[in-house]
């Protein structure tokens, strides 16, 4: 059963104007950056994974296709699984020096010490 009222981005729930309506456009999704452009970070996580190390690489700006075909060339480059949503990809393992190497490799980052 689907919901009368609808919720907007903005946390309206309720109007009282009769001729009130949600704006229920989807936001344009925003163009990929060039990837000299692209300002990511690696970093390598702990918390809330039951003590399993993770390699997150945020600061992505581009689609969300764009960000899971990079997520793709970077899990087959490590040989690791991950996943790849809400702008950060997650990499199983530490595989800080892997990703930096690709990174660095086609041009997203320029070479520097974590």
């Amino acid at each position: 059963m689907s919901k009368k009222n609808k919720t907007d981005k903005s946390g309206f729930v309720f109007s009282t104007d009769p001729a009130f309506k949600f704006d229920l456009e989807e936001d344009q999704p925003a163009d990929t950056l060039v990837p000299g452009l692209q300002k990511l970070k690696i970093n390598i996580d702990k918390k809330q994974r039951a003590g399993k190390t993770v390699t997150i690489v945020s600061g992505f700006a581009g689609t969300e296709k764009d960000l899971e075909d990079l997520g793709k060339k970077i899990k087959n480059n490590c040989g690791t699984g991950g996943t790849a949503k809400d702008g950060i990809i997650i990499i199983q393992g530490d595989q800080r020096e892997k990703i930096l190497q690709y990174l660095v490799k086609n041009d997203y980052v320029q070479s520097r010490k974590l």
